[in-house]
């Protein structure tokens, strides 16, 4: 199982997420669908170090200060090369705008109109908590299709 990273740079309104940074992935893995940023570790690349490059590659930003917010495992039997364990985590202390690159169109969104439907399926289960302020911890399988089989979610106190 392969380490990846997943970062959604955040604004905040009277000390709650009010927005979040989602981008269009427009090739590969995830193609046609709204997501964080984030990707595949190099060789001898520190988790923190690939969140750090896929951030400045895929639109442009230089993020400081992220905060690890979930730990979510997934889990693909019909393709088992697709398994992952993705760190995730939160930004809201960066430099630059969110540009469009070959990879990811970014855009923001009101926390309370996230576009789910065009999200990957298991977004819904863990997304909303993390932006109420909850640290997780989940495991999804997926079926063909992107089906998620089987979920699981939990609350924890820190990483």
């Amino acid at each position: 199982m392969q380490n990846t990273t997943l970062l959604f740079l955040i604004k905040k309104k009277d000390n709650e997420i009010s927005h979040i940074c989602l981008a269009m992935k427009k090739r590969s893995f995830g193609a046609g669908r709204w997501n964080g940023i984030g990707g595949k570790l190099n060789d001898s690349e520190s988790i923190e170090d690939a969140v750090m490059r896929e951030t400045k590659e895929e639109i442009g930003v230089i993020v400081k200060n992220f905060k690890k917010i979930a730990e979510l495992n997934f889990t693909f039997p019909h393709k088992s090369s697709w398994n992952q364990l993705t760190h995730v985590y939160f930004c809201e202390d960066w430099e630059q705008e969110p540009q469009e690159s070959e990879e990811m169109n970014p855009s923001w969104f009101l926390v309370d109109n996230l576009p789910f439907s065009q999200m990957w399926p298991d977004d819904i289960f863990w997304l909303p908590r993390v932006i109420k302020g909850e640290l997780v911890k989940g495991s999804f399988t997926f079926g063909e299709n992107d089906i998620v089989l089987e979920q699981m979610v939990e609350a924890i106190e820190c990483f």
